[in-house]
């Protein structure tokens, strides 16, 4: 395990023990913070002597529903991240979005009027932005890029390695296609981006000897998506090379790097319903009922972490819903927990947009282990 390190000025640094971390803190020579993934951190409030780096990288294997992120140097793994895409989410509501907008023009138009005499506005200017890249996936990279984004802040990273994604059919029409153009053109503005072959980490993963599980991919574990972006990220320090002598030839893999235990993190995003200004069914009298939204009516917003009070149990959860007395606190699922009076639900840091669960130590399988 290792401590990720800022400057004065906010500069990353290389993480350090915990052991000094815990010095530090004691001798006032640093403070200790959280960041929006849950990581802990120090920040030096002395000037330094010398700020020296090492090859930081970090791997991120892309999927559909889930993702795969993990920085890594070359004695350390420092953290593995497992990231629940919103792409089914996003997906199931931008059709409810169509439906009902559908309904909506459907009971604008006076049928009994000839076509010419009926209400269809022209457009009034191009709203078509061009784009081929769906809501789902454009959702999908966003994470992806946040997650990448709040890493960089903490650690000294300069190469992002990333495993390329080859759709069958036309490049500029897959949405796999565009939004992984997409994505590479962002991150390469951050840092240096290399791409990798799927083939290239299967082979890599086997020379480390780690274990990936293929049987249920929704796992929360290391060993689903975890374990391709470490095996992506120690590819900077592990090549699989040629090599030819005065007789005869043939290819090996050079270089070393250490596969350790670190901080596993699960990152979600809350799936809070925006605030519906229409109902699927036309409402009597015009009064539709109050749906979706951040705000609560207590103060609270959705996605707050709180301590929650119901009976003779007390939890921790997120804020997810209210009604006129009550709030709903759920977990990291966003299962409701319980619904508790205002007056027993206590704040405890401001929603950020993220649900963060983390596991505090957790290490890829080996293969030589599972025998």
């Amino acid at each position: 395990m290792r401590v990720p390190v800022i400057s004065k000025n906010n500069q990353p640094l290389m993480p350090t023990k915990p052991s000094r971390a815990r010095r530090w803190i004691e001798q006032g020579k640093a403070i200790g913070k959280f960041n929006k993934l849950g990581i802990f951190y120090v920040q030096l409030s002395i000037e330094l002597s010398n700020a020296q780096t090492q090859e930081i990288v970090i791997g991120l294997d892309p999927g559909k529903m889930f993702s795969g992120v993990a920085v890594q140097s070359r004695k350390y793994t420092l953290q593995m991240l497992h990231l629940v895409l919103p792409f089914k989410t996003v997906k199931d509501r931008m059709e409810q979005r169509a439906m009902m907008r559908r309904g909506r023009r459907g009971r604008r138009i006076k049928r009994n009027l000839d076509f010419a005499k009926r209400n269809h506005r022209q457009a009034r200017f191009d709203n078509r932005r061009n784009s081929k890249l769906p809501p789902s996936i454009r959702a999908n990279k966003d994470l992806e890029y946040r997650v990448i984004s709040l890493l960089l802040q903490l650690y000294p990273v300069e190469t992002i390695v990333i495993e390329e994604v080859e759709a069958i059919g036309s490049k500029s029409f897959s949405p796999v296609m565009v939004g992984q153009r997409y994505q590479i053109n962002r991150l390469s503005r951050l840092a240096n981006v290399v791409l990798k072959k799927g083939w290239e980490t299967s082979n890599l993963r086997k020379h480390l000897g780690l274990h990936k599980e293929k049987s249920d991919k929704s796992l929360q574990i290391p060993e689903t998506h975890a374990v391709d972006a470490v095996t992506l990220a120690t590819s900077k320090f592990v090549k699989y090379q040629s090599w030819e002598g005065a007789k005869n030839h043939g290819a090996s893999w050079v270089g070393d790097v250490n596969v350790t235990e670190s901080q596993f993190t699960i990152v979600r995003r809350p799936p809070i319903s925006r605030r519906q200004l229409h109902l699927m069914v036309f409402s009597k009298g015009g009064n539709r009922r109050k749906y979706g939204g951040t705000t609560t009516r207590h103060g609270f917003r959705k996605g707050d972490f709180v301590e929650a009070t119901q009976g003779k149990k007390t939890f921790l959860g997120w804020v997810s819903g209210d009604t006129e007395k009550q709030v709903s606190v759920s977990d990291a699922s966003w299962k409701r927990l319980g619904q508790c009076s205002v007056k027993k639900v206590k704040f405890v840091r401001r929603s950020t947009g993220l649900i963060v669960t983390a596991v505090k130590t957790a290490r890829v399988a080996t293969l030589s282990a599972l025998k």
